[in-house]
C-alpha cells in the first residue's frame, strides 16, 4: 500500500520539519509514503485541489470530526485496507480554516488525531508517527506499548 500524505503549507518549525522526516523515513521500511506540501489558498481552492490530487486513492480525511481511533485500532485498519488490497491511501491534511464539507463528504474515512485542534505542522508529525506506529504493532516489533 502507497501512503499520499497532502497538506496544505509546507512545515516552517524546524522541529516539526525534522520529526516528520524522521517518521517517513521509518515508515519507507513498511510501505512507501510521499508527502506533498501544496499551496495555501481560501478554504474551497485548498479542498478542490486535495480532492483532486487524492482522485483514485483510498481518501482519508484529517478533521476534528472524524473517528478518534486507538493505536492497536488502527493497526487493525491498516491491516483491513490490506487485505481488501487497497493500493494507494492519500491522507488530506488543510488549511487553517480545514476542509469543506464536500470534500468531508468525500471521504472514505475521516479520522481526528485528537479533540484538540492541532496545528497542520504538528498534526503531520502525529499523522506520521501513528502510522508508523501502526506498522510497528503489525509487524510485532517492541516500538508500542500498551
Amino acid at each position: 500500500m502507497h501512503w499520499n500524505l497532502l497538506a496544505i503549507g509546507k512545515p516552517k518549525l524546524a522541529y516539526a520539519k525534522e520529526g516528520i522526516e524522521e517518521y517517513a523515513k521509518r515508515m519507507k521500511g513498511f510501505a512507501p509514503v510521499n508527502i506533498d506540501y501544496l499551496k495555501a489558498s481560501t478554504r474551497e481552492a485548498e479542498s478542490a485541489l486535495l480532492r483532486q490530487r487524492s482522485e483514485g486513492c483510498f481518501r482519508i480525511v484529517l478533521d476534528e470530526r472524524g473517528e478518534e481511533p486507538t493505536s492497536r485500532e488502527l493497526a487493525q485498519k491498516v491491516a483491513l485496507w490490506e487485505r481488501e488490497s487497497v493500493k494507494s491511501v492519500a491522507i488530506l491534511i488543510g488549511g487553517a480554516d480545514g476542509h469543506t464539507p464536500e470534500l468531508r463528504q468525500s471521504a472514505n474515512w475521516t479520522w481526528a488525531l485528537s479533540k484538540l485542534t492541532l496545528q497542520h505542522e504538528l498534526a503531520l508529525v502525529v499523522l506520521c508517527e501513528q502510522i508508523y506506529r501502526a506498522y510497528s504493532i503489525k509487524a510485532g516489533l517492541p516500538y508500542h506499548r500498551d
